[in-house]
């Protein structure tokens, strides 16, 4: 428990460092990517490959004020919302005609803000156009992100004649009080009727997202609002830290920081809730995900084929990810490409058939090779040397005898002449914190959230 750690591990544990759900983390994109280099690299994609699709729907009806994502709010009137599918319309257009011949989608996921702000006719048009434009395989997999408080039975309909088969239910936390300090309103009546919707449509793979570190939050609240979640039974839960960033996300300033959990009690709302979902029968996946033991996840991180991208940990092992929407990312084995954040300037450019990328990174060798080993500790919570070396040759070598010397100051340990170092302790609490030991850029302390 907490009490027991050294003083050195909590002090590690006051740290910000990134989730890494890209190496380099997206602060560190610069705008030597252009258009022109994501072109180039849309080119390189062979024939016959798949590929992952991502569609981002920034709007909200109302912004939660603990959300750091690029969205932003509309209340009435929904014109904003159609000239905006009108601009994607404009995007998969110029890129469908680099890639449609070539390559097949999938995985699909439309991500917010609120995808399923969109009215039903909306939604249909939108998604037979996508169709249309790209070539999609025939069990494609289809997943949305739904708000409980904006779906009703004809918006869940058009989806699932589009082949929705995977829902993520934002949760957060079910309390009123705590609820109201971060500016969201959800009931559970209206999150079970969600629920009741999706199952009643056969879609039995229903993922939620949980915070802990919100205002107010205690171990008996939070654990509360757990026993609710595992009452729905959903097949994922996604358990993150709350990332209080407002110097980057402007709306966290309506949230009070003093009311904010400190540190210990941060950690114990962490193993509580971790301990009662295993208890409870999930399977841990990661740092922060629990799966039914029959789930994709739980089965890719046994036989260590788990991946991390931006929307956490996946199965999905595609090395290329095409993203539409403003803000939206591109991954490429070569680096990412990421459209510009404003949705004017964002409908600005693509409507007059250009791409909307406005940074990137492009990755080199070194890059490639960091990259891979954080992204081994924090879905493996272990790194292969002799894969390592296999893998990226001569670079890598002086690193994996740092590594073989003493592993020890790494955090990691080795069993006997295996090659396969692992984090030595609590792996699911210091996998950020070791895998930002071979993160070779620089970055400031204010820049990222709390290690736990």
């Amino acid at each position: 428990m907490f009490e027991n750690m050294q003083i050195t591990e909590i002090l590690d544990l006051e740290k910000r460092v990134p989730r890494y759900t890209s190496y380099p983390p997206a602060n560190h994109f610069n705008d030597t990517v252009t258009p022109e280099k994501v072109l180039a690299w849309y080119n390189t994609i062979p024939f016959g490959s798949d590929i992952s699709v991502y569609v981002h729907i920034p709007f909200c009806r109302n912004l939660c004020w603990f959300c750091a994502c690029r969205t932003q709010g509309i209340k009435r009137r929904l014109t904003s919302v159609y000239n905006y599918i009108d601009g994607l319309k404009a995007e998969i257009d110029t890129v469908s005609s680099k890639i449609k011949e070539k390559s097949k989608v999938k995985f699909l996921h439309l991500g917010g803000g609120t995808p399923t702000i969109l009215p039903p006719i909306l939604m249909a048009e939108f998604l037979k156009f996508l169709k249309s434009r790209l070539n999609f395989e025939k069990d494609f997999s289809f997943s949305v992100e739904i708000d409980p408080t904006e779906i009703d039975e004809e918006r869940l309909d058009v989806l699932i004649d589009e082949g929705l088969n995977r829902a993520s239910v934002g949760v957060q936390d079910f309390n009123p009080l705590i609820q109201k300090a971060i500016g969201r309103s959800q009931t559970y009546d209206q999150t079970e009727y969600c629920f009741g919707l999706l199952r009643q449509r056969n879609v039995k793979n229903i993922n939620v997202d949980l915070l802990y570190g919100l205002p107010h939050q205690t171990v008996k609240k939070f654990s509360n609002t757990i026993d609710q979640v595992i009452r729905l039974s959903p097949h994922r839960i996604a358990m993150f830290g709350y990332a209080h960033v407002p110097w980057m996300a402007n709306r966290q300033k309506l949230i009070d920081s003093a009311e904010l959990p400190k540190t210990a009690l941060r950690y114990a709302l962490l193993e509580s809730g971790r301990q009662k979902l295993i208890d409870s029968g999930f399977v841990p996946v990661g740092i922060d995900h629990f799966t039914k033991a029959n789930d994709s996840l739980a089965k890719a991180f046994e036989l260590r084929s788990l991946h991390r991208n931006f929307q956490g940990y996946t199965d999905d092992a595609l090395p290329y990810l095409v993203g539409f929407g403003a803000s939206s990312i591109s991954k490429f084995p070569q680096g990412y490409g990421q459209n510009i954040h404003g949705t004017r300037s964002y409908l600005e450019l693509v409507n007059t058939g250009k791409l909307a990328t406005s940074r990137g990174y492009e990755l080199n060798e070194k890059d490639q090779l960091f990259s891979y080993i954080i992204e081994c500790l924090m879905c493996n919570f272990a790194i292969d040397l002799n894969h390592t070396q296999e893998k990226f040759g001569l670079i890598s070598d002086i690193l994996c005898s740092q590594i073989k010397n003493n592993p020890g100051k790494f955090g990691l340990r080795n069993y006997g002449s295996s090659s396969r170092y692992e984090i030595a302790n609590e792996p699911h609490i210091m996998a950020r914190l070791i895998a930002s030991q071979f993160d070779q850029f620089m970055f400031p302390r204010k820049g990222h959230s709390l290690a736990v």
